[in-house]
């Protein structure tokens, strides 16, 4: 499938999230728990990643113009502040087209996490998103734990921190 087909497929999917709210899809591309998840490093990623060996790892796929990602921010605000010294790195990765929409985001919601942007769409295009957000929760050696397609403010959060948790008490 060619990227403009995959990127108005994508259009598509947000649309109806939109329309319909928060929704969660299993899609076949994506990695699923046991599985090792694809080195950030290797995606031409916009931004600065740290040393991701050994740390439980959260990465969210977001945008600027995705409402359910605006509702998680806050929530990733959060869990840095509660778990980062204690070995949790948070990486939000926008899918925005536009650098300067994600910039904007960033100025307001000043997040201490990092941000990169898959300005090629080739990470978010080999995981084929079946949401905005799509939220991965890894253990230290690189497997998924958990997928979380959508975000609902009832119940995301406390099951972010319910496995983040559970990852940290296993120590390396």
């Amino acid at each position: 499938m060619n990227m403009s087909h995959r990127n108005a497929r994508l259009g598509f999917t947000v649309a109806l999230i939109t329309l319909l709210g928060t929704v969660s899809l299993a899609v076949a591309g994506q990695p699923k728990a046991g599985e090792l998840f694809p080195v950030l490093g290797e995606y031409n990623l916009e931004g600065t990643l740290p040393d991701l060996s050994g740390k439980v790892v959260v990465v969210d796929f977001w945008a600027s113009w995705c409402g359910p990602c605006k509702e998680a921010f806050p929530t990733f605000k959060e869990l840095h502040k509660k778990y980062g010294e204690k070995g949790l790195v948070i990486v939000a990765v926008s899918v925005d087209e536009d650098a300067d929409d994600m910039k904007k985001f960033v100025s307001k919601q000043k997040p201490e996490f990092v941000i990169v942007r898959d300005k090629t769409t080739k990470l978010a295009s080999k995981l084929d998103l079946a949401s905005i957000p799509t939220t991965f929760i890894l253990d230290r050696k690189g497997n998924v734990v958990e997928v979380h397609n959508g975000f609902d403010k009832s119940r995301t959060p406390k099951e972010y921190e319910v496995a983040i948790g559970r990852l940290l008490k296993n120590t390396p």
